[in-house]
């Protein structure tokens, strides 16, 4: 067992001192810290240099790996590096070294690499023992004059070599580079920019020193990255280069090319700086799966030696210009490139601006051609002195001689003619001209010095020929011309100025290159709905569930009666069950059998060609499952006319009901629940109304009911769970088809009456030739039928009241055939009845059921739609304004099996040729079958 003692325990040694943890933590992260910022994260703003990156650079230019040299196993310039200066490991100096080599990491090569150096698709470089490199002829002006003094030195780690502390450096290396570093609490990211540029401004500089920013902007109006693309906007940039930070959007390069028929790409040719083209194409890749981005096709790398080239092809019904914009928002095909420009000035972190890096670069440069002044100006004067001592012994060689050939040896000749007397008189102006104060004249007599005693000794006999004398004469005088040089750049700061812009010139004449990335201005960014060229597009909808939309102006007016155009293709007995227009930027909402709602705008609806069959709605519409889509509702553009807007909607067993359109606002991706349907029941239509106006609903049956819009009649329901109120009464089999909303007018049955009585009249008299379609139709009497056949005549004053709030209703039958009448024709009832006769139908006449009825526009267009996927478009002037019984004449003739399925106007017909009216051809049935009626297709 230990025992324990009661001796007090030994003092410390005295070389021991108490420390706490706290002082020790943070001195020692204190110096770790400042060891990474100043030895190796952050540029030296005069070189703009890393240390490692100097390290390369230096020990390549003492191996002699330059630019006019065979290359050399970039190994060997790894290890000169990693033996002498840089106590790190081997992989981080050669990607250090790979980086300098590679085009597009920098705007100039400093490194001139041969083999696998990696590739911007972020591949590795090959190892050091397989590449070679030699230092490229950019970086001879980062060296140049590095062996005069112009920069200090300092010991390598282990004290057995030196190192500059700093290049030389003959340009900004800073900016046109650019640099990347982190280093502890503190990171630096400055851009690249063109050599040209970035001297063309530091001449200015030297040439204005009150040159303000917008001026310096002027020659250097934003980064120029090694790898192209566009810059959006200049406010970034401004900032940047007036406070050092800033935020710089760059977009990739590209442009949308058509590479077969009916089939575009996109071709990326430049990408945006730092981003790797293979990590770009897989994150496109997987926004495809993901469904993030819709309309991609395929993605192809066609890159190779001449030029990067990035294929993204685009499916035939999408729109090439919102997918890029989508590509833009999801990948980095635009980034924001966010500049710091901290660099070390003077040995301390400094975040400075455009002007601060060149006022900086501009007062090192000048530092350094001072110091090689200095340098040569005393190597000069060495010569000289050297001179003066040669031209003293050629001008008494025999003496010199003598002394020579009298001495034992070297060093006694050396000291006899250091202790002679030389005369002085031809030597003396020398003196004063090279500014030598070596040589001392007392009395017309000299001394040699032992520098010139030893040049004498060394002089060769050829020397002292008379040209070889005439040559010193020369080289002397050349020496003295140069010294005065010398002496006015050190004394002149004017003129170390011209030697800078000098030396500035002849840089930018080997550095110079056209500007990569373009500047481009940018307000924000674009949304996809602003890229889509406004227009009129035909929104077709099969019974199948495909929809795609169609240029209105493919489709051109023909009379009615002709043979129309396919304007949708249908796979199998598919048919065209529904079709509108509208304009691209409107919403749309659809509303399905089982009562949800979408909203969709039409210009993110596929678009395919009039023979196309378009895209499936489920692939479309989100969780619409096995429902179908039974109303579309085209919204008004401006979306502030929804305040003041009501949606009415109405179901095949006759149930309508009236909501807010704001109630509809805020429609998620996924639907909602529109209105509650009876089991069997499904919604027919959806239409925007005003308090006062009616509800005009038709059957397929042949009957119909007007009704107006009041609270006592339909009342604002709150939500949208209901299934509403009974606005028509049923027969046995019948179902709606029609919904219309028409304006409310005041005007008695006799008024109404009247005015059709006085219409009709004037329309005869109007058209006294035309042959009446209509005059063989009987009149059939209906139980609610109103009549007034003994009314008076209105007005003049009352009829034009009465014919400028006059709507007109179309009616045509699944056979064909078609009529207008007034919507004074239909007499406004109460909610709930049977209603009124819509239509009849002839047994000479095709058809037995109404398509379609919809209130139209004088001069305005109509589509008819078969089941074939045929289309018509047809003035409505050239259809007649008939009774409410008239059975109608043949609008659009149809085969055997043929029927028409839906009819819906055209708003825009500018621009279309019109074909002319042909009223023969509306008495006859219009073309035969095969033909067109004005002999070109619509």
């Amino acid at each position: 067992m230990t025992e324990i003692s009661d001796q007090p325990a030994a003092p410390a040694p005295s070389d021991l001192l108490p420390v706490t943890i706290e002082e020790e933590m943070r001195s020692s992260y204190l110096a770790y810290a400042m060891s990474v910022i100043v030895s190796r994260a952050l540029p030296d703003v005069r070189d703009g240099l890393k240390p490692v990156h100097r390290r390369i650079l230096y020990a390549m230019h003492e191996s002699g790996f330059t630019h006019d040299k065979p290359y050399r196993k970039s190994a060997r310039a790894v290890g000169e590096v990693m033996g002498k200066y840089h106590p790190h490991g081997d992989s981080s100096i050669y990607e250090a070294m790979v980086r300098m080599a590679q085009s597009w990491s920098m705007r100039v090569k400093l490194i001139d690499g041969q083999g696998n150096f990696g590739s911007v698709d972020g591949d590795s470089p090959a190892a050091m023992r397989y590449t070679e490199a030699r230092l490229a002829k950019a970086s001879t002006f980062l060296l140049d004059d590095i062996d005069r003094d112009t920069v200090d030195f300092q010991p390598n780690y282990d004290e057995s070599e030196n190192e500059p502390t700093v290049l030389p450096a003959a340009f900004p290396n800073l900016l046109i580079n650019g640099a990347t570093g982190i280093a502890v609490g503190m990171a630096t990211n400055i851009p690249t920019h063109n050599p040209a540029e970035v001297i063309d401004a530091t001449l200015a500089l030297i040439e204005r020193p009150e040159m303000t920013l917008e001026d310096l902007m002027a020659y250097v109006p934003g980064p120029d990255f090694p790898t192209g693309g566009i810059i959006l906007g200049r406010s970034g940039i401004r900032s940047a280069y007036a406070t050092g930070r800033g935020s710089i959007i760059i977009r990739a390069r590209a442009e949308i090319e058509e590479i077969r028929k009916d089939r575009k790409a996109i071709i990326i040719t430049e990408i945006p700086y730092q981003v790797n083209k293979a990590t770009l194409q897989e994150r496109i890749a997987d926004l495809v799966r993901a469904k993030q981005v819709e309309g991609i096709a395929d993605i192809r790398d066609e890159s190779d030696r001449s030029g990067m080239r990035v294929v993204i092809e685009i499916k035939r019904d999408a729109t090439p210009e919102v997918v890029l914009n989508q590509l833009y928002r999801f990948t980095q095909l635009q980034t924001s490139f966010g500049v710091n420009m901290l660099a070390l000035n003077g040995g301390q972190p400094q975040l400075m601006g455009l002007r601060e890096v060149l006022d900086a670069f501009i007062a090192f440069r000048e530092d350094v051609i001072l110091r090689r002044a200095r340098f040569e100006l005393g190597k000069a004067r060495d010569r000289g002195h050297i001179l003066v001592g040669l031209v003293i012994a050629v001008a008494n060689i025999d003496a010199v001689i003598a002394i020579i050939r009298g001495a034992p040896d070297a060093a006694t000749a050396r000291e006899a003619l250091m202790a002679a007397q030389w005369d002085a008189a031809e030597v003396e102006p020398l003196l004063a001209l090279i500014h030598d104060e070596g040589n001392v004249v007392v009395e017309g007599k000299v001394r040699l010095t032992e520098a010139q005693a030893r040049g004498i000794l060394e002089l060769r006999l050829q020397r002292l020929t008379g040209l070889e004398r005439d040559k010193i004469q020369q080289e002397l005088s050349e020496v003295a011309v140069r010294i005065g040089e010398l002496l006015a750049v050190i004394g002149s700061h004017a003129r170390r100025m011209e030697v800078l812009a000098e030396e500035l010139g002849r840089a930018r004449a080997e550095l110079s290159t056209p500007r990569a990335t373009e500047i481009a201005d940018y307000d924000g960014d674009q949304d996809d709905e602003s890229l889509i060229e406004p227009g009129q597009m035909v929104v077709t909808i099969t019974r199948d569930g495909f929809i795609k939309r169609t240029p209105l102006d493919v489709f051109r007016a023909q009379n009615r009666g002709g043979r129309g155009r396919t304007g949708a293709g249908t796979r199998g007995d598919d048919i065209v069950v529904r079709s509108f227009n509208a304009h691209t930027h409107q919403w749309v909402m659809f509303f399905s059998s089982g009562g949800k709602v979408y909203r969709e705008k039409v210009w993110r609806l596929p678009e395919a060609g009039p023979a196309a069959k378009g895209r499936a709605l489920v692939n479309l519409l989100p969780d619409l499952g096995g429902d179908n889509i039974t109303a579309v509702l085209p919204l008004p553009q401006d979306e502030e006319l929804w305040e003041n807007l009501h949606l009415a909607f109405a179901t095949a067993s006759g149930h309508v009901r009236r909501n807010r359109l704001s109630d509809f606002r805020n429609i998620r991706s996924s639907g909602m629940i529109a209105m509650k349907l009876d089991e069997g029941d499904s919604l027919i239509g959806v239409a925007t109304c005003r308090e006062g106006q009616d509800v005009f609903l038709a059957t397929r049956g042949a009957r119909c009911i007007r009704f107006q819009i009041t609270d006592e009649t339909l009342r604002v329901f709150a939500g949208r769970g209901s299934s509403g109120v009974r606005g028509i009464r049923l027969a046995e089999g019948d179902r709606v088809i029609s919904l219309a909303v028409l304006n409310h007018v005041d005007a008695t049955v006799e008024e109404r009456a009247a005015y059709l009585r006085m219409a009709n009249a004037r329309r005869r008299a109007d058209n006294a030739a035309e042959v009446e379609d209509d005059a063989d139709t009987p009149v059939i009497a209906d139980e609610d039928e109103d009549t007034a056949t003994g009314a008076e005549a209105l007005s003049p004053e009352r009829f034009a009241q009465l014919e400028a709030a006059e709507e007109v209703l179309l009616i045509v039958s699944d056979g064909g055939f078609g009529r207008r009448s007034s919507a004074y024709d239909y007499r406004v009832s109460g909610r709930g009845g049977q209603g009124i006769t819509n239509m009849t139908f002839s047994a000479s006449k095709r058809g037995t059921e109404v398509a379609a009825t919809l209130p139209v526009l004088p001069g305005t267009d109509v589509m008819l739609v078969t089941d074939a996927g045929r289309l018509i478009r047809v003035p409505v002037d050239q259809v007649r304004i008939m009774s409410r019984q008239a059975s109608g004449v043949t609008v659009l003739r149809l085969n055997d099996s043929e029927r028409v399925t839906s009819v819906f106007p055209v708003m825009d017909d500018e621009g279309e040729d019109d074909a002319p009216a042909d009223d023969t051809a509306a008495q006859d049935g219009g073309a035969q079958a095969g033909e067109v009626s004005d002999g070109s297709p619509v």
